[in-house]
């Protein structure tokens, strides 16, 4: 396919976040009451903890946010200038800045939204034995409106896009923004993804997230994300490969595609789901000393993932790039990547 076909392929929605990473220490987690492996909102108790980061531990500033960082991972995969495109919301401010500077540096098309009245959201990071734990602080990126994407300009990225993603997170955002995508993609043959994200989206915005599971032709998530799903649906079972299937048999809004269900296990098997059948791929082995940090190895596999799938390949090749690149990732801090992939 030439690379014109490939112009704005993919399109992705979400939450923009400036990542304030840093090791911490238990003490630190225990303070804010932070779980390891976790992702949460940041309440009244938390807003502390990003000056205490900065001031206590050595801190790195990454462009993040998890939609942003798959889309970031598959423009990198794909080495196609302009095959990607973002949509989210950021303050008027140097971290906004930045952000644009980064994501457009990464050959990504983006068209934020600009906030006049909060600052660029942040994520904290807080890195303890290679596991990861993130408290967002949304600010600006909770002020994207729909009107937005109603703009022709934006509207023409949705038009001229053939696949969609959108992490769980925009669901606490935008519904509205999420429904035109979905209804879209639905009406015109396209393929919608989304990612179940978070324990508490599972738990704490369930309508909103069924509203939306009919749309969604792809669905990921890591086994912690399919457990608390199963709980929410009153499924009474642990066992992710039942709840795969589960969750790929629940009701379609259109027959063109079925659904398939992709969860990551951390260090074992990705348990890919469809048609009533389950099948397990291995990921790429890799040794304690050589993990940095898990944070957006979950992004960086859907990003991999993604970059096959807009190119027709099958479901095993997708699985394949997506275990390259979180492996990728995991070895560096951040949501982060060389220059070049070396994935064939």
């Amino acid at each position: 396919m030439a690379s014109s076909n490939y112009d704005g392929i993919l399109l992705g929605m979400g939450n923009p976040l400036l990542d304030i990473s840093a090791v911490v220490d238990e003490e630190f987690l225990t303070k804010y009451d932070v779980k390891l492996n976790n992702a949460i909102l940041a309440e009244e108790k938390h807003l502390p903890m990003y000056d205490e980061m900065s001031s206590k531990f050595n801190v790195e500033y990454i462009a993040g946010g998890a939609t942003q960082n798959s889309i970031k991972v598959a423009q990198w995969m794909l080495q196609i200038p302009g095959a990607t495109s973002y949509m989210g919301s950021i303050g008027k401010d140097k971290y906004g800045e930045a952000m644009k500077k980064d994501a457009t540096a990464a050959g990504v098309n983006v068209h934020y939204y600009e906030d006049e009245s909060a600052p660029t959201g942040t994520c904290g990071v807080c890195v303890v034995g290679g596991e990861r734990s993130l408290i967002a602080n949304l600010s600006a990126a909770n002020c994207y409106k729909v009107d937005h994407l109603k703009k022709p300009e934006n509207w023409a990225l949705v038009e001229k896009a053939k696949f969609y993603y959108i992490a769980g997170f925009f669901l606490t955002v935008s519904p509205e923004s999420i429904q035109l995508v979905s209804e879209h993609a639905a009406a015109n043959n396209k393929v919608f993804t989304m990612n179940l994200s978070a324990p508490f989206i599972c738990e704490f915005f369930k309508d909103v997230q069924e509203k939306f599971l009919p749309y969604m032709d792809f669905v990921f998530g890591n086994e912690t994300e399919a457990r608390t799903f199963s709980k929410v649906h009153g499924w009474e079972t642990e066992d992710v490969e039942q709840i795969a299937i589960k969750i790929s048999q629940l009701p379609k809004a259109t027959g063109t595609y079925k659904r398939t269900t992709v969860i990551t296990q951390g260090a074992d098997p990705v348990v890919v789901a469809e048609d009533g059948k389950v099948k397990k791929y291995p990921v790429i082995p890799l040794s304690k000393e050589k993990l940095v940090d898990t944070n957006g190895a979950g992004d960086a596999f859907v990003g991999g993932f993604m970059s096959q799938l807009v190119k027709g390949k099958s479901i095993e090749e997708c699985v394949k790039a997506g275990c390259y690149a979180s492996n990728v990732v995991i070895q560096r801090s951040g949501c982060t990547y060389p220059e070049k992939p070396d994935f064939n």
